[in-house]
């Protein structure tokens, strides 16, 4: 759909000025953190409150749970916007951003819960026992624990909701769209060489933070050792 003519920064310049592209990008960000936030911090509690839970109940909320990852994007698009529609609110950023915090809590509860489950069984009543309040023992024995699993949520919940096209779609406004949303409108009036320069940056972000990540980490272990 386009021809190579050689190398040049030319693109990069005229991408900070396409109002388009930089305001797609901005709800895409801005959406995506905010969504992947409230997702972390609902599936974290979540994952908690379902652990501590016995019986039928627990089995329900569970499979409850795995509806959303289960269903194909589109059920899950339709079902968000006919919810939206019953309740009469007007779709916009919040009904984009309540979608995405409702697929992708499932994800932060499916990668928190194990960690959870390693965990001793009476890590948060000898705490207690030692003079703990249970907010103290959540704060201070239990969240760190599990702090690998939280991240992980956290890490999936963003790159789900920066990634989604088909829910986004479904439940978003009039002047309101991400990056998905705005290369859809492109492929079909044709792509625009902008969207590759931004795509170029967001790869270099990307692979600049996993290598950051991946030395701390490095660093961390030998520390340990």
């Amino acid at each position: 759909m386009s021809k190579w003519d050689g190398f040049t920064f030319k693109w990069y310049g005229q991408l900070f000025q396409n109002e388009g592209i930089m305001s797609a990008l901005y709800y895409t960000v801005t959406i995506a953190i905010i969504a992947s936030v409230l997702a972390t911090i609902i599936g974290t509690i979540s994952a908690i409150g379902i652990v501590k839970m016995r019986g039928k109940s627990k089995k329900l909320i569970l499979n409850i749970n795995y509806i959303p990852i289960l269903n194909t994007e589109i059920v899950t698009a339709v079902a968000i916007m006919s919810l939206f529609i019953f309740v009469k609110m007007e779709f916009g950023f919040m009904t984009m951003l309540l979608a995405h915090i409702m697929f992708c809590t499932p994800y932060v509860i499916l990668s928190v819960l194990p960690k959870i489950k390693q965990l001793p069984e009476n890590i948060e009543d000898t705490a207690m026992d030692l003079g703990a309040t249970p907010m103290y023992a959540l704060r201070k024995v239990i969240l760190p624990q599990i702090k690998p699993g939280i991240i992980s949520g956290f890490l999936i919940a963003f790159t789900m909701s920066i990634d989604d096209f088909i829910i986004s779609f479904f439940n978003t406004g009039n002047g309101v769209s991400n990056l998905s949303i705005e290369i859809y409108g492109m492929a079909r009036r044709g792509i625009k060489p902008e969207i590759n320069a931004l795509s170029t940056i967001m790869f270099t972000v990307v692979l600049a933070l996993l290598l950051l990540s991946n030395k701390k980490q490095s660093i961390v272990g030998g520390d340990k050792k």
